[in-house]
């Protein structure tokens, strides 16, 4: 255990939704991060550095309020390499959040270069700096967490899209639920060891949880009648582009990996539908889809002789934020 205790995941009361969304992360960073939206006071944080432990013991990192894009990539010294010949790398805040998780609070108040620098970075697990004809580049690989209060702005459309989750916490949680928030937050700051001692066993059985749904995930298949009915969803949801299909199938394969299940099913695909949707439903009357392409009957899988099994890296798409579609059910078994 550090010297400096953090509140465990498994203790936190209420917010399933999240807590369900940053294991599936865990288990498959190539989800794409998440997004939370919610009120201050919310413990957005607490419940960020909780996925940080469920990542084998990750860094967390936190990208400072006015962070300038240096901090951010890092810098090399030109002097030290005209000297030495070799670039001298001083790394940023993307490099020292290799291997865990970075958490960026208030994102929709962060230049929108920053935030695209931030989620290409994310996707490709890669950092590059160039300056002056030399340049350095190093692994980032990370779970990228940001947090927004939309009250205080939103984000362009295109840099939602590209996060893969999306998430929205409630400010108004029940009297028993706060009361017991309360206790267990007054607990903790009396004696941070001996509550984190208290709640390591299910802290433990957490961690160990999505290190074998890690391990089963590549034995679970990208199969074409989950496919199929993701397609469908995406297509009634008014969704662009191809990356909600995508993510949406990672994460119900994730989810299918929670449960310790070897394929896909319709609970997996009904639990993480407002996931992946949330963020990129568009207004129905924005546009018209094409007469010659109809929806499938409700419960009708589409045809998916074209779907290979595996899916790769889909462009960016830019996606306008719009009012919320219901999304099909997968169809009840007889």
């Amino acid at each position: 255990m550090t010297d400096t205790p953090h509140y465990p995941l498994a203790a936190v009361v209420g917010a399933d939704a999240l807590k369900l969304a940053l294991c599936l992360t865990a288990i498959d960073p190539q989800i794409g991060g998440v997004l939370i939206e919610g009120p201050r006071g919310m413990a957005k944080s607490t419940l960020a550095r909780g996925l940080a432990d469920l990542l084998a013991g990750g860094p967390f990192v936190t990208l400072p309020l006015g962070a300038t894009e240096e901090r951010l990539v890092g810098t090399l010294d030109l002097d030290a390499a005209l000297a030495e010949g070799r670039a001298r790398f001083s790394p940023g805040v993307l490099a020292k959040a290799d291997g865990g998780v970075l958490y960026v609070d208030e994102v929709n108040l962060l230049p929108d270069h920053l935030v695209d620098l931030l989620l290409d970075v994310a996707a490709s697990g890669t950092n590059l700096v160039e300056r002056d004809g030399i340049s350095h580049r190093h692994a980032a690989r990370f779970v990228l967490i940001g947090t927004m209060n939309p009250e205080e702005g939103e984000l362009r459309p295109q840099l939602l899209d590209r996060f893969g989750l999306n998430v929205a916490l409630s400010g108004q949680p029940l009297p028993a639920e706060r009361g017991q928030i309360i206790r267990r937050r007054l607990a903790f700051d009396s004696d941070p060891q001996g509550f984190c001692a208290e709640w390591e066993s299910a802290q433990q059985a957490l961690r160990q949880r999505c290190q074998q749904a890690r391990a089963a995930l590549a034995q679970i298949p990208l199969d074409d009648a989950a496919l199929a009915h993701i397609t469908e969803g995406c297509f009634t949801a008014g969704v662009d582009g191809m990356r909600a299909d995508l993510v949406w199938l990672r994460a119900a394969r994730a989810h299918a990996a929670w449960r310790g299940a070897t394929a896909i099913e319709g609970v997996d695909i009904d639990a993480v539908a407002d996931f992946a949707l949330r963020h990129r439903r568009r207004d129905p009357a924005a546009s018209t889809p094409p007469a010659a392409s109809p929806p499938p009957a409700s419960g009708a899988p589409t045809p998916a002789s074209s779907a290979q099994g595996q899916w790769g890296e889909m462009p960016a798409q830019a996606v306008p934020v719009g009012a919320r579609r219901e999304v099909p059910s997968w169809p009840k078994k007889p």
